[in-house]
């Protein structure tokens, strides 16, 4: 007799978050339960990247329905301040609440790290004979010596918890091969390790960008250079506010656009008064936001320095998408350089240097030829390699190997053909079960 999995996920982020890790989390989720398995979430509360708590939310724990995936929100702070030791007491609360949470017996746990602390209370589930597995979206232990949330010996003492955690999961999934190489450095058994990308999550745009361009004040012969997302500390979007002043100074016809929301914004507003070329937006809603994204003339990613290999930034699966020529102010050894290079969807400068990231929008745009040809290779590295249908699959392939390496009998479901198209949001505030 067939029956489907019990799939546990623990991981502090999810839908309705519009950016981040949340939009994976989600989408692993609708995945698993499309092929047919039971899936439950235990998640945070919407707080990112705001650093507030989403409105219409409690503190308290909460039950919802995402389509055929249950959800359990529990409760845990949101610190004003993400600082290291402020992020740590966030996420130890999180896994702390979340291996409370009851339920039947599941056959896959699946933590996603951040936070790394989760992955602790995923293996608690070994006891009951459950497999478990790890999605690594950041590796803990370098970013914080790269983002210097950390001191030395704490961040060492990170990677070494790191390293145990991730050691004693059956499987894990890294976002990308320099993460898989990574995670190998740490002393995870590559046999256990599987790659699965990151998807371009992002839908179509629904607006006339000629028009949005209009709306929102950018001049017809102005260059747009635009950077969306997460306004942290590593994005250290400084740079941008430093070319923009450039730009002032230097009367050119450039305006630096950042669009989001994060804990550094109010900073960069203060940095950034009285710059006639720089404006910073709220979060755009899906359909505007990618038609923003195709308005502009050219995107924008930026990070601080001393970021290399801690990550590759998401928002890139949503720039290469829109057919937009990528300017990326990184380190040469970054895994953002590595895959600006392999799509050929842009070029990247010297990091914190924001005369070179000025010179590099303007080399861009000059060349209206080879901007559009940018634009072109990056929409199709994004069709050929992002696409989220391979991604679907890996997952629902993973988790059923992994069902298998503790429960050899676990029959699984024979697969019905998923929709993908874009599911809805988790119930609105007033739509929720009972907690």
């Amino acid at each position: 007799m067939t029956r489907p999995l019990e799939v546990r996920i623990l991981g502090l982020n999810y839908a309705p978050e519009p950016t981040g890790i949340a939009p994976y989390t989600t989408g692993m989720a609708r995945f698993l339960a499309d092929a047919g398995h039971k899936v439950e979430v235990v998640t945070g509360l919407p707080h990112y990247p705001q650093w507030t708590l989403a409105e219409g939310y409690l503190r308290e724990r909460i039950h919802e329905r995402d389509g055929n995936v249950r959800i359990t929100r529990v409760p845990h702070p949101i610190p004003a301040r993400p600082t290291g030791r402020a992020r740590i007491a966030m996420e130890a609360a999180f896994a702390t609440q979340a291996a409370l949470v009851g339920g039947p017996r599941p056959d896959v746990v699946i933590a996603v790290s951040p936070a790394l602390l989760t992955v602790g209370a995923a293996l608690r589930y070994r006891t009951a004979g459950a497999a478990v597995g790890v999605v690594v979206q950041d590796l803990y232990g370098r970013a914080a010596i790269e983002a210097g949330v950390l001191t030395g010996r704490e961040a060492a003492a990170t990677a070494a918890l790191e390293k145990r955690l991730l050691g004693a999961a059956d499987g894990v999934v890294a976002i990308h091969e320099r993460f898989r190489r990574s995670l190998v450095g740490l002393g995870v058994d590559d046999r256990r390790i599987t790659t699965i990308r990151n998807w371009t999550h992002v839908g179509a745009a629904t607006g006339d960008p000629r028009a949005l361009r209009r709306a929102l004040g950018w001049g017809e012969d102005e260059v747009i250079a635009l950077h969306a997302g997460n306004m942290g500390v590593k994005q250290g979007l400084e740079n941008v506010v430093h070319a923009a002043r450039l730009a002032d100074r230097r009367g050119l016809p450039v305006r630096f656009v950042l669009v989001g929301d994060g804990h550094q914004r109010n900073h960069l507003q203060a940095l950034g008064c009285g710059i006639d070329r720089l404006q910073i937006l709220d979060p755009l809603p899906d359909g505007e936001f990618e038609t923003a994204l195709r308005a502009a003339d050219v995107l924008v990613l930026n990070e601080r320095p001393e970021i290399a290999e801690m990550c590759v930034p998401s928002k890139l699966t949503s720039y290469f998408a829109s057919g937009r020529p990528v300017v990326g102010a990184t380190g040469a050894h970054s895994a953002a350089t590595a895959e600006i290079t392999a799509s050929e969807g842009g070029v990247t400068v010297t990091p914190g240097d924001p005369d070179a990231l000025l010179g590099a929008v303007l080399g861009v745009v000059d060349d209206e030829e080879e901007a559009l040809a940018m634009g072109l290779r990056g929409e199709l590295f994004a069709r050929d390699f992002l696409h989220v249908e391979s991604a679907a699959d890996a997952y629902v392939d993973w988790v059923e190997g992994l069902a298998g390496v503790r429960t050899p009998a676990a029959v699984i479901p024979q697969r019905r053909r998923r929709s993908l198209r874009r599911p809805p949001l988790p119930a609105l505030p007033g739509e929720r079960e009972g907690a």
